[in-house]
């Protein structure tokens, strides 16, 4: 008989390999069988009970592995698999933070860096925050927005993420703060279904500081989540969702499995289910996906 729950490490591969003695380490705390290996030398399962009063807790087995770079996910074994993925896009499908380096091209970078660190810690409200930085590129040329996108690079393993999971009929959506103009590309690049984002009003080829629709900030990514799990027929803990800032804590808090991934330090002290050195690849692995199944085209 399986055992209900699962303890999950991922190896940071760019620091080395899974070493042995924190697989071992994380069995014991967990009191776990033999661990299935899911990809040689970075992430391993080690099916386990579940928790009980006096076991270790996530907390401790993330900081006992965490000087070796190893993330640690205990999950239930039953319904890994997730037949939704909802994903920010700044500073997680992609490396960087486009409205930040568009303004730095525009000369007005750290006036809009400020805001935007103040409002992904969750000192300023998302929309007060967004409203102030576009108005700050009023009278700028728009086609500084091709040079933004030509250093626009993906995360490692978004694009194995996204075509994994739609390869298993999962449905996927890129849901962003950021611009529609970014966001449509990045998700054709990775294949979502679907993107939605703020859209940016450009007239006469300048940028006019404000924006053309209404904003989408963290309830409007939450409620992106709640219809397409109902469109998708399926109960919210059969999603994923997976972002870095304070204005993804809704959508990351009302999923099955809500992945904070290299976030800021108040979206870690609020969910538990965390990825802080490993890639997108992770939440395959979470998934109980091997390696071999990964979609890398």
């Amino acid at each position: 008989m399986s055992l209900p729950a699962v303890l999950t490490l991922i190896a940071d591969r760019k620091s080395g390999p899974l070493k042995p003695e924190a697989i071992d380490m994380a069995r014991a705390l967990v009191k776990g069988n033999a661990p299935i290996v899911l990809s040689p030398g970075e992430a391993v399962d080690i099916p386990c009970p579940p928790p009980r009063p006096g076991s270790a807790n996530i907390t401790t087995i993330r900081a006992t592995l965490a000087p070796y770079r190893v993330d640690a996910l205990l999950l239930k074994t039953r319904g890994r698999r997730r037949a939704v993925l909802v994903a920010d896009m700044d500073s997680t499908i992609v490396t960087g933070e486009t409205l930040d380096e568009l303004a730095d091209l525009l000369g007005c970078g750290e006036d809009v860096a400020a805001i935007t660190r103040a409002s992904m810690n969750g000192e300023l409200d998302f929309e007060t925050a967004l409203e102030h930085r576009v108005a700050l590129l009023a009278g700028k040329p728009a086609s500084v927005l091709e040079q933004v996108w030509e250093s626009v690079t993906l995360t490692e393993g978004a694009r194995e993420l996204v075509q994994t999971m739609r390869k298993h009929n999962g449905r996927t959506a890129l849901v962003s703060g950021g611009f529609t103009w970014f966001t449509q590309r990045v998700a054709e690049l990775c294949g979502f279904d679907e993107n939605y984002g703020n859209e940016l009003e450009i007239e006469d080829g300048k940028i006019t500081g404000r924006l053309a629709a209404p904003i989408l900030g963290p309830d409007a990514k939450r409620d992106h989540l709640e219809r397409l799990t109902s469109e998708r027929g399926v109960q919210l803990r059969a999603a994923l969702t997976t972002g870095d800032g304070a204005n993804d804590i809704p959508m990351l808090a009302s999923a099955g499995l809500g992945l904070a991934f290299h976030a800021k330090p108040n979206v870690r002290r609020i969910i538990p289910t965390q990825i802080n050195f490993a890639s997108l690849r992770a939440h395959l692995f979470a998934q109980g996906y091997h390696a071999k199944d990964f979609v890398t085209d």
